[in-house]
């Protein structure tokens, strides 16, 4: 069976494959969270490694790399919460398009669309958001080894604030984007979706090329580290973020939502898209030289 068939086979379910790959990444509370909040699971996967998918583009002016370094400047210094009580990081940014991706997947969606209607959605009547869980929010806050304790008590002690910390999260994840992010935040995400499906169909070859075999061969489990690759490849490619902050960013989101070896391998997986992508630009030069 090749890789791409374990997403588009018609004999299984949308809700089999999404409890499926909901039930594979028990360990990381996150994404219970993102899975639960993001997405319905009303249609088929979407091919993370196919480039064969009907997906309607928006044409829109891509943005220059002066102005965005420009603004990731801009970001480095401001703090995580802005005067209107919303992140304002870029780590908030390239989280929630993350998640967008993966939840788009799932439901075989055009990212920006899908992006725009969780924008848009209409608060449920009563509805109120606690400011306060954005200034306990940690997008820092990352997966280990576990937790050896020598008595019971300190055991239940760390439960509890690991629960406390997985309420924060799910009520932050899965609130109205308007009230936890900035306009400019918002912005930026929408940027970084607009070159996800830009470049989807030439990543996916890319991908096919550094990732390893048995992400390749098991991709309904793999979704956030392929999400998480996408993403960062189209930052760099499409709107030209330096390479050593994407990576670094990455590699960050790969700890946070992703188990396993998955930091190291997304590391190396980019690295090796780096390089390539820099030999192609010399062969480009020594090419106009010559002609």
């Amino acid at each position: 069976m090749e890789a791409a068939s374990v997403l588009s086979s018609s004999s299984t379910s949308s809700f089999s494959l999404s409890h499926m790959l909901l039930s594979s990444y028990t360990s990381k509370p996150h994404v219970r969270f993102i899975f639960n909040s993001l997405s319905t699971c009303t249609a088929g996967s979407r091919l993370l490694f196919s480039s064969n998918h009907s997906v309607q583009r928006f044409s829109l002016i891509r943005p220059s790399a002066l102005t965005f370094e420009e603004t990731v400047d801009t970001f480095s210094v401001q703090p995580k919460i802005d005067k209107s009580g919303r992140f304002c990081s870029p780590r908030a940014a390239r989280e929630l398009a993350l998640m967008t991706i993966y939840a788009a997947c799932l439901e075989g969606s055009d990212l920006v669309r899908f992006f725009e209607k969780r924008l848009n959605i209409r608060r449920e009547p009563g509805y109120e958001f606690d400011k306060e869980w954005l200034m306990k929010y940690n997008h820092m806050s990352f997966g280990g080894p576990p937790v050896k304790t020598e008595t019971v008590e300190e055991a239940d002690e760390l439960l509890k604030a690991d629960e406390n910390d997985s309420e924060i999260e799910a009520e932050v994840l899965s609130a109205p984007p308007k009230l936890v992010y900035s306009k400019l935040i918002l912005r930026f995400t929408r940027k970084l979706l607009v070159a996800v499906e830009e470049k989807w169909d030439s990543h996916v070859l890319v991908i096919n090329k550094v990732a390893p075999d048995n992400w390749k061969s098991e991709p309904a489990g793999r979704i956030l580290e392929l999400s998480i690759l996408h993403l960062a490849m189209s930052e760099i490619s499409v709107l030209g973020t330096r390479h050593q902050i994407v990576i670094n960013e990455a590699v960050d989101l790969a700890k946070r939502f992703c188990d396993g070896s998955a930091p190291r391998i997304v590391n190396g997986c980019l690295r090796t898209f780096v390089k390539d992508l820099e030999i192609a630009k010399d062969a480009r030069v020594d090419q106009s030289v010559f002609t």
